[in-house]
């Protein structure tokens, strides 16, 4: 798998001739958020070396390097997910590619459902901590120990320091934003109300199918790390429960310029 990743990182490297330090995960609805990017290079997945091919709906499946907030981005317009089949070695794979591209932090966004009962549909969460609850861990087999330690520390998975600015910038900016616990999932299915009172109970605020395995894998690598969801179905009321892909897309593309205004207040002010 190393090998493989540094093979994808040579490929991309030839199109990057400066320093990139930040990489964004743009998740369900949220791929647009590259329309506000000085753009310099768009990569199709399916042209780079050993890299996974994005299937879901919605996810573009390309690489764009460019310019945000005065910053070298390296945006992934669609991720990969457990449920396409993939295990957690390509679920992972485009991370462990970014640290041999000397990626120092990673923010991750996604379209989630919302468990706490006073989120509402297009709130965003800043999230504060996740419950692993995917069948597979993304560091099972052997350690790879010029990646990283075998038993890595989860005890900061979400920087607190950029926390802060996210909070500082949103108050500046007038955005309203919660925070909150997400719950990984292995999907495709959406959660039934039985289990969106047991993820309540164990004390999850949102939940998704993605993002977990991603940040595990960067916090290993030691990148740090800041996570969005955007609420895209709310459990506020039992008729606000069922949901489907298109509405998650849709929720994603009316709150995204108000992401984009709170994420290049943050990356201008790291």
């Amino acid at each position: 798998m190393l090998e493989k990743a540094k093979n994808s990182a040579a490929y991309i490297r030839k199109f990057i001739d400066d320093t990139y330090s930040t990489c964004i995960i743009l998740g369900s609805g949220l791929g647009e958020l590259v329309n506000s990017m000085e753009l310099l290079h768009s990569i199709p997945y399916k042209d780079i070396p050993d890299f996974p091919i994005s299937t879901t709906e919605g996810h573009k499946g390309q690489l764009v390097l460019g310019k945000f907030a005065g910053r070298n981005i390296i945006a992934m317009q669609g991720r990969f997910h457990y449920y396409e089949g993939y295990d957690m070695q390509h679920v992972t794979y485009p991370i462990v590619v970014m640290k041999l591209l000397n990626i120092k932090e990673l923010f991750v966004s996604n379209a989630a459902g919302g468990v706490n009962k006073s989120f509402m549909v297009g709130d965003i969460m800043i999230i504060t901590d996740h419950i692993n609850l995917f069948p597979e861990h993304p560091l099972r087999g052997r350690n790879i120990d010029e990646l990283g330690p075998r038993f890595p520390s989860m005890a900061d998975a979400y920087s607190k320091r950029i926390i802060k600015i996210a909070k500082d910038c949103a108050h500046k900016s007038n955005i309203i934003v919660k925070e909150g616990v997400y719950a990984g999932l292995q999907g495709p299915s959406y959660e039934t109300p039985a289990e969106y009172n047991m993820l309540r109970i164990m004390g999850a605020d949102a939940v998704g199918m993605s993002t977990v395995p991603e940040i595990i894998m960067a916090r290993y690598m030691d990148i740090e790390c800041f996570g969005v969801s955007v609420i895209t179905n709310s459990t506020a009321s039992k008729t606000q429960i069922k949901t489907d892909h298109k509405e998650v897309q849709d929720v994603g593309n009316n709150i995204a310029p108000k992401l984009t205004i709170l994420l290049r207040e943050i990356l201008s002010n790291l």
